[in-house]
């Protein structure tokens, strides 16, 4: 099938050479005929040498790149790349595991499909999209994505009102592609917890956190644990399995806490270990006494483009110098960032500064990252964005 061809400005494929996988629009000479938002476009240099294929769009990032072969972008081509990510999550132990039965089965750059997230919970994948093109192709998607889990997946969930580049006005409508089951109880790591697809955040859970949560879980036996920005509780249950004193979860949403103990009761019914507050973080903070010696901070996104960069460092500082200030002597902190914007050395910056402001003696017992089922393609750096560190503070 022949594409319609985007040209480059003479030097502008030295990104492309080292499959990088986006084009700016800065980086186009021009283009043959119009292509429309989401079609499929076979990207040449200005010698008119193909270097790749991808994604139109309209924005800064004007090609997502599929490939650097030239392909017919077809049901054999989805079928083929959704088979490589499953294979990934059964040799990471993930897929098939009868104590776990949630990860993601696509990380967009990080599994070579751009604009594409796929969770699975059980026998419900939420899909999601992140461009124009990955909502053009999502029933040839989802498609090739039954004839690859078979019978593992029987309902897929598309939610990608939110999340879709709103100029392009697609018309996008949440709901299912298949199935429709209301069954919403997943496992991790043998516990279990109920998934908001509907309403929820992202796809419904952080499943992005299920490998620092089972850290966690060695350090909760006999302490007191605050499990700050919880949303549905999912440091707090692992504290609480790792025999933790009391587990206290915080967020400023009713529907977080709400879900927060559902899902405890889930686990553990009738166990008097747990209060959950629907309180904004800082004022929670403020008030609270020094009853805490290992405390969560895992705020959502303080900075979503480079512009909030500076605030969002103040914001990571100030949080954590309220923890510094609280958490007692022999605590340990886990605090995160899942800013893309902020790097890892940012985000160590900021905290060492909370640090230093506290004048306590901190140490770093780990740093932490993103599980391997969100793996970050080394040709996109940027894929990067979770960042952790586990410090103890004497």
């Amino acid at each position: 099938m022949a594409y319609k061809k985007v040209y480059l400005k003479p030097g502008k494929e030295e990104s492309l050479k080292r499959f990088h996988p986006w084009v700016f629009s800065g980086a186009i000479q021009r283009i043959e005929g119009e292509p429309e938002e989401g079609e499929v476009v076979d990207v040449y240099t200005s010698k008119k040498e193909f270097i790749a294929c991808g994604h139109f769009q309209i924005g800064s990032i004007a090609v997502r790149v599929l490939s650097f072969t030239q392909v017919e972008v077809n049901h054999d081509f989805w079928k083929h790349k959704l088979e490589v990510a499953y294979d990934l999550r059964r040799s990471l132990g993930l897929a098939g595991n009868p104590t776990n039965n949630t990860y993601r089965l696509v990380h967009g750059e990080g599994d070579n499909l751009p604009g594409l997230i796929i969770d699975v919970y059980d026998h419900t994948a939420v899909m999601q999209a992140h461009s124009a093109g990955m909502h053009v192709y999502r029933m040839e998607i989802a498609e090739a994505l039954s004839e690859v889990m078979g019978d593992v997946v029987r309902n897929i969930y598309y939610k990608s009102e939110t999340t879709l580049p709103f100029k392009a006005d697609l018309g996008p409508e949440n709901g299912f592609i298949k199935g429709g089951s209301p069954e919403n109880i997943a496992m991790e790591y043998g516990l279990k917890f109920h998934v908001d697809w509907l309403k929820g955040q992202k796809t419904g859970f952080f499943v992005d956190q299920r490998e620092n949560r089972h850290l966690l879980e060695r350090y909760a036996k006999g302490r007191n644990v605050l499990n700050m920005f919880c949303y549905t509780g999912g440091f707090s249950f692992y504290a609480m399995r790792g025999g933790a004193n009391l587990v206290h979860s915080v967020d400023s949403s009713a529907k977080a806490i709400d879900l927060t103990n559902m899902n405890v009761e889930l686990n553990f019914p009738g166990d008097e270990r747990h209060k959950a507050y629907a309180e904004d973080a800082f004022k929670y903070l403020d008030r609270m006494g020094d009853q805490y010696d290992l405390i969560i901070l895992d705020p959502p996104a303080f900075a979503k483009h480079k512009d909030a960069l500076r605030n969002a460092l103040r914001g990571y500082t100030k949080l954590n110098a309220k923890a510094f200030e609280k958490i007692k002597p022999g605590g340990i902190l886990f605090t995160f960032s899942c800013s893309q914007v902020v790097d890892k050395v940012n985000f160590r910056n900021a905290v060492f500064t909370a640090a230093a402001q506290s004048g306590r003696s901190v140490r770093i017992l780990h740093q932490l990252t993103q599980p391997g089922d969100h793996p970050v393609n080394i040709y996109h750096p940027e894929g990067e964005y979770l960042k952790g560190l586990v410090l103890y503070v004497e």
